[in-house]
């Protein structure tokens, strides 16, 4: 057993257990403190970092955070571990794990293949020694290419999740926010509305709502309504023009059975949207959702921190091929995610632990209007993970989700990463924009006019 301690500072620092090691190693953030499982100085932190550095990566594969016997999340991640592929850097510490990321060897090409070979745990643990630009210079290394109907994670490129949200589910109110962020270019990801009333007749109105408005117009993109997962098998079985299967997972079992899901009915419901054959460009079709904090905020995170667990979410995920997977960042609140730093700097690793696990890693840029954040923060962070090649982002009307009463990106910002920094929308979804006199043929927005009288007619 590895004695996970250290002198520093004239003070011997023993953390005891892996769990608590790669807890004090963590970057400063609200939901560890409440959890009692922060580093107590900058010191101990700085100590920890030093033991997690020396560690080697092999340990992982042989101390589990939460225990095999009782948690699936946990099975999953190492009864599906290839050893393999792991090969490449198993001779490796953590800190020499963080050189080689960084160096000309660690190619994209290179990255994808480790991927398979990679635990969450050992992503997680790399995170914490690395800073902000590190986490961006690696993922930007990564590709990870999805499709349905539209191809996303090509180089260059940023989808966009159109979220048209309404607070009593209008279906006029949900179509109009719709057309607005089309006309800006945004959807390409998924048009994904989340109901108020989370009920198999309100999403299916919705979903036929959209599928309408899609097909009227060709659209190139899925839709999806964020209900629970049981009603989108429902909803399936009822002959519902299902594209995308929802729901939100976390990083251990319990947490997963909080949300009322489990390995076995992500499998199911995966099979069923497969079924439809629905996809023109690829049949990946699944849409899921993390956040840090919320293993802790349902008593189900082992005395783990809560940037571990999240990546162990991630390991969730990628059982299921899905289209897209984001983080709600800054959703949880202040108790996990105290002010912009703290959100600014999650998103950054949510993002490159995803990517470095193969993930289709996308984040809802966003805050409750209680955190020690604003919309700077949120500029901030979008333009980062833009230039760390993120999958996708999230964008309401105004910025400003009336529904769910937090603040995200608005449509505006998609724009604005696509016209000033040459970002595009994935292939598909742009040709139809320039046919609808959206955009230019180098992806940038046309002028108002233009695209005012085309609202115009597609509203009719």
């Amino acid at each position: 057993m590895p004695k996970y301690r250290t002198l520093l500072g004239g003070e011997m620092h023993d953390f005891g257990t892996l769990a608590r090691l790669m807890a004090a190693a963590t970057p400063p953030r609200s939901g560890d403190s409440l959890a009692g499982l922060a580093a107590r100085t900058e010191v101990e932190r700085v100590a920890a970092q030093m033991v997690l550095a020396d560690l080697p990566l092999r340990v992982f594969c042989r101390e589990a955070l939460v225990p095999y016997e009782t948690d699936e999340v946990t099975r999953l991640i190492i009864d599906t571990h290839d050893a393999d592929a792991f090969g490449v850097v198993a001779h490796m510490t953590v800190g020499q794990f963080r050189d080689w990321l960084l160096s000309e060897a660690a190619t994209g090409a290179v990255l994808a293949r480790l991927a398979p070979g990679l635990t969450p745990e050992m992503v997680a643990a790399v995170s914490k020694l690395m800073r902000n630009r590190d986490l961006i210079a690696v993922a930007r290394k990564i590709t990870v290419k999805t499709a349905f109907r539209t191809t996303l994670g090509l180089p260059g490129r940023i989808g966009s999740r159109l979220q048209p949200n309404h607070p009593t589910d209008d279906l006029a109110g949900i179509a109009v926010s719709t057309l607005d962020g089309l006309v800006f270019g945004v959807g390409d990801a998924v048009l994904g509305v989340n109901p108020a009333t989370d009920n198999i007749p309100t999403a299916m109105a919705i979903l036929d709502m959209l599928e309408d408005l899609r097909c009227r117009h060709a659209i190139p993109t899925q839709t999806c309504v964020l209900t629970h997962i049981t009603n989108s098998i429902q909803m399936i079985e009822r002959g519902a023009p299902v594209d995308l299967v929802f729901q939100s997972v976390a990083g251990t079992e319990a947490a997963n059975k909080g949300f009322g899901v489990d390995m076995s009915l992500l499998h199911e419901a995966h099979d069923a949207a497969r079924s439809l054959d629905r996809g023109t460009v690829g049949q990946n079709v699944m849409y899921l959702e993390t956040g840090q904090g919320a293993a802790l905020s349902a008593d189900a995170h082992h005395g783990v921190d809560q940037q571990t667990l999240e990546a162990r979410a991630y390991a969730v995920a990628r059982a299921v091929e899905p289209l897209i997977v984001n983080t709600v960042v800054g959703f949880i609140g202040p108790e996990y995610l105290f002010d912009g730093k703290e959100i600014i700097r999650a998103g950054l690793e949510d993002h490159f632990c995803g990517k470095m696990l193969g993930l289709p890693m996308g984040v809802d840029v966003c805050y409750t209007n209680h955190a020690e954040a604003d919309q700077n923060d949120m500029d901030v962070l979008m333009t980062l993970l833009a230039s760390a090649g993120v999958h996708f982002l999230i964008a309401v009307p105004g910025a400003d989700d009336i529904m769910l009463n937090y603040q995200s990106l608005s449509y505006h910002d998609i724009a604005y990463l696509r016209n000033a920094l040459g970002f595009r929308a994935a292939p598909e979804f742009e040709a139809w924009l320039e046919e609808m006199g959206f955009v230019d043929t180098a992806g940038a927005l046309l002028p108002d006019a233009a695209p005012s009288r085309r609202l115009l007619e597609m509203a009719q």
